[in-house]
C-alpha cells in the first residue's frame, strides 16, 4: 500500500503487521487543518485495503494527541456553504470509515485530545490514555451542537448521564477519570504510553485475524444502530455554523475570554 499522498499524517510500518499513524510534529501540538481533517477521513480506507496491516496505532507527536480544529477553518465554515458541505462529508466519512475499517485500531492519547483527532481516538478498538491526557469535547463552548463522534459513541462508552454532563459542560476529562468511567480502554503513565500501545498491537496482530475482525464487525453494529443519532447530531452541528452563537464562540476563543452567547432567536 502506497501512503505517499499523506502529508499531515506521518505513516510508517513499525514491524510486520503493525502500522503507525502519527498526527503532528515533534515539539508542536497537532491542529486539525483542512488537509489533516481530510486525511483522517481517508486513511482508514487505505488501512482497510492494506494487505500488510493487521493493526494500526494512532498517536500524536509532540505536546499532545490533537489540538482540535484550526480556527481559520472554523471561520471559513461560518461563511462558506461549499466549505461546510465538504467538511460535513469528511466528518461523516471519518466516523463511518473508522467504524467500517476491518483492521484493528489502537489509539495512544497524551496531553490535549480534542477535535477530529479525538474522534478517531475514542472510536479506536482499544483506546489508551496517558494519565496526563486532557480529553475535551468543546463543541458547545464553540457554539455548535456536539456532533461528529459525540452522539454515536459517548453514551455507549460511559453512559448517558456522564455523556450529557461532559458534552454539555465541555469539562475536561483526565486520563484516569476517562478510564474510570469507561470512556477509554486503558490508562497508563505517559512514559509507558507508546510501549503499552505497541504491546496491545502486537497481541492483536498475533491473534486469529478473521475471528478478531468479525468480532469487531459484530460489536460495531451497536455503533451502526446509533447511526441516525450521529447523522442528526452532525447535521445540527453544521447548521450551527450558520448561526450567531458560533460567531461569538469563535471570537471569544480568539480573544481568550469567556463567551457571551446571544439569546436564542426563537422557541427551541
Amino acid at each position: 500500500m502506497d501512503y505517499s499522498q499523506y502529508r499531515d499524517l506521518k505513516i510508517r510500518r513499525l514491524e510486520p503487521g503493525i502500522l503507525e499513524i502519527v498526527m503532528g510534529e515533534e515539539g508542536k501540538l497537532s491542529s486539525a487543518t483542512a488537509r489533516l481533517h481530510k486525511e483522517l477521513a481517508d486513511i482508514w480506507l487505505d488501512v482497510d485495503r492494506d494487505p500488510e496491516t493487521r493493526v494500526a496505532i494512532l498517536r500524536g507527536a509532540g505536546k499532545g494527541f490533537s489540538a482540535g480544529g484550526d480556527l481559520a477553518m472554523v471561520d471559513e465554515l461560518t461563511r462558506d456553504f461549499a466549505a461546510r458541505a465538504r467538511v460535513w462529508r469528511e466528518a461523516r466519512d471519518l466516523v463511518y470509515n473508522l467504524i467500517n475499517c476491518s483492521k484493528l485500531v489502537v489509539s495512544a492519547m497524551h496531553g490535549p485530545a480534542v477535535g477530529a483527532g479525538l474522534v478517531a481516538g475514542l472510536l479506536a478498538d482499544v483506546s489508551i490514555a496517558a494519565k496526563n491526557a486532557r480529553i475535551i469535547d468543546g463543541h458547545t463552548r464553540l457554539g455548535v451542537a456536539a456532533g461528529d463522534h459525540s452522539a454515536i459513541v459517548w453514551p455507549l462508552l460511559c453512559g448517558m448521564a456522564k455523556a450529557k454532563y461532559y458534552l454539555l459542560t465541555c469539562d475536561e476529562l483526565r486520563g484516569e477519570e476517562a478510564e474510570r468511567i469507561g470512556l477509554v480502554s486503558l490508562c497508563c503513565e505517559e512514559a509507558e504510553l507508546q510501549t503499552k500501545a505497541l504491546d496491545v498491537a502486537r497481541k492483536l496482530a498475533a491473534g486469529a485475524q478473521t475471528a478478531l475482525r468479525w468480532t469487531k464487525y459484530s460489536l460495531n453494529n451497536w455503533l451502526r444502530m446509533a447511526g441516525p443519532s450521529f447523522d442528526a447530531s452532525l447535521a445540527l452541528e453544521f447548521m450551527g455554523f450558520t448561526g450567531p452563537e458560533v460567531k461569538e464562540g469563535l471570537a471569544s476563543l480568539r480573544e481568550k475570554r469567556p463567551p457571551a452567547f446571544p439569546p436564542p432567536p426563537g422557541d427551541f
